[in-house]
């Protein structure tokens, strides 16, 4: 797949493009770009996605402050993964919050990318204040040349409302099983590896403390959850702490403590890639720390005979 920026120079053949955000690239996402390849290959046109570095809202709401399901480089490698030829990465700014949907396909897809066929998803809305819609499109297409068509609604029998805001709820209520089954794949974070309080070691369970560096996120909610941890290049099994440490009277900090199964290096300053597998209780208070002790011997036993 080829990235474009906006300071790029290229040169761009006729293109069958889709445009939108793309939080999480999940099913509803790529049900859109499939549709956009068929139509494509039957026009002999090359594939194109455009997407927004930052969130547009930010730019029109600056106290808004997104919970986001993949961050910028997670979104690329996400959409590189459907078989797309062109991601067209836009700026989002004031005065692109100022084009209508007519200028934005005029300015923008017609006369610097190249689009000649735009697929639109069911209910999406693009334009100064979102005012028009699919029937405007079209009519403004076909006054550029671009053919506007509809993409079909997808949904399942099972999850009938298939979104990135969908996804949220899912995580924000710890339902790690259906957050992955609408995003295709494990919900993820790249943690820093920080220097923590080192009780883990002292009982047993030495921990990794974690700082998530891009701050707009999502975190779930409290508890305990089976992950898969990469390092190096390598995949470990893990269970992860998400919360305030309470039986170990941590007030009322906020720390994230991956226990990496069969796991034994210095890892203090570097990265790693922690996939959330689900959610296997909620945080609480034991009584003294042999309880403890006792629940996380349950918690990694969990772990190592899941599949």
């Amino acid at each position: 797949m080829n990235i474009i920026y906006p300071s790029d120079t290229f040169s761009l053949a006729s293109c069958a493009a889709t445009v939108g955000f793309f939080d999480g690239v999940h099913a509803g996402h790529r049900f859109l770009i499939n549709e956009l390849k068929e139509i494509a290959t039957k026009q002999g046109l090359k594939t194109v996605v455009f997407t927004f570095a930052n969130h547009p809202r930010k730019v029109i709401d600056p106290d808004f402050k997104p919970e986001l399901l993949t961050t910028l480089s997670e979104k690329l490698i996400q959409l590189d993964s459907t078989g797309i030829d062109t991601c067209i990465v836009l700026d989002f700014c004031a005065e692109m919050a100022e084009l209508s949907a007519y200028d934005f396909l005029k300015s923008i897809l017609s006369e610097k990318y190249n689009v000649k066929t735009l697929l639109v998803g069911h209910d999406h809305r693009f334009g100064h204040n979102r005012t028009d819609g699919f029937p405007e499109y079209k009519q403004y297409g076909d006054s550029l040349g671009i053919n506007v068509i509809q993409a079909s609604r997808f949904s399942t029998s099972d999850i009938p409302d298939i979104s990135s805001s969908e996804i949220r709820l899912a995580l924000q209520r710890g339902d790690i099983i259906t957050a992955n089954r609408i995003l295709t794949y494990r919900y993820s974070f790249v943690g820093r590896v920080m220097n923590g309080f080192k009780i883990g070691r002292t009982i047993g369970f030495p921990t990794a403390n974690l700082y998530c560096e891009d701050l707009e996120k999502i975190i779930l909610p409290f508890g305990v959850y089976a992950v898969q941890v990469y390092w190096n290049n390598n995949a470990y099994k893990g269970m992860m702490n998400i919360g305030t440490r309470p039986t170990l009277n941590n007030g009322f900090h906020t720390s994230m403590e991956v226990h990496i199964i069969d796991f034994d290096e210095d890892i203090y300053n570097q990265n790693i890639k922690v996939e959330f597998i689900q959610k296997i209780r909620d945080e609480k208070k034991f009584d003294g720390l042999d309880e403890l002790i006792e629940q996380l011997r349950k918690d990694k036993q969990f772990v190592i005979e899941m599949n």
